[in-house]
């Protein structure tokens, strides 16, 4: 299966939380895209990794991707060797994605940096032909994303460019939602986190509302790029 768009996160809901919007509005727009998961989170602090897999399919269906995969790499102890980038290689080739989106090139968690410069360089490297790699028993053919973009997280980095996410709001708040052991619960006997308060959803909307408000519009999503963004004219800027 090619997609047009993969889209990594070190984290099930890393991908919703950064990216959900523009995920939604691509998927609206006939892009075929994927998620990879790079861990099950099973470090996180509430719930479990059972728990995070179904809350994560649930997830993926309300955004209407074509597939999510999990790579099931130690929460918290992953490290960007030669061993993990063949795994993500190995997704790459697979699905042949003209962009990849991934964490956030510097944020709090360390997983998310982490990740950030492991698909990175993953995405250079996949297309080195002399890299070999193999899955299910067929060697696969290099292939090299046109584009990687890193989308924002929990620090207030300031994007390289913003994504129109309007009228897709709902949605991408929806498929947060799906990860309902993660957030604000007053049920919940678990210990609290920065994302379980009581306004941290609202926080998610307020970033979006204000990044749109930038451009002009109801809500944005921000992207950082690792190399200059080109345009054929003047026109092609919203």
């Amino acid at each position: 299966m090619k997609l047009d768009i993969l889209v990594f996160g070190a984290h099930p809901d890393d991908a919703e939380l950064g990216a959900g919007g523009t995920i939604a509005k691509e998927v609206a727009k006939g892009k075929k895209v994927g998620i990879i998961d790079l861990t099950r989170g099973e470090l996180g602090t509430r719930g479990s990794a059972e728990i995070r897999d179904k809350e994560a399919a649930a997830a993926g269906e309300i955004l209407k991707i074509e597939v999510r995969e999990n790579l099931k790499f130690r929460d918290g102890f992953f490290i960007n060797d030669e061993a993990h980038q063949l795994e993500v290689i190995k997704m790459v080739r697979k699905y042949r994605p003209e962009i990849v989106l991934c964490n956030a090139i510097d944020d709090r968690h360390i997983d998310h940096g982490k990740g950030s410069k492991l698909v990175s360089d993953s995405c250079f490297l996949s297309g080195l032909i002399k890299i070999e790699t193999i899955l299910m028993d067929e060697v696969q053919n290099p292939w090299r994303p046109k584009l990687v973009y890193h989308y924002i997280q929990w620090k207030n980095l300031v994007p390289d460019f913003v994504v129109d996410i309007s009228g897709f709001m709902d949605k991408k708040t929806e498929a947060i939602l799906a990860y309902n052991s993660q957030f604000h619960d007053p049920n919940s006997d678990e210990p609290e986190t920065p994302i379980s308060s009581k306004t941290f959803i609202e926080s998610v909307r307020y970033r979006a509302q204000d990044m749109g408000r930038l451009i002009g519009k109801d809500y944005a999503e921000g992207f950082n790029v690792e190399r200059m963004i080109a345009v054929d004219s003047l026109s092609d800027i919203i």
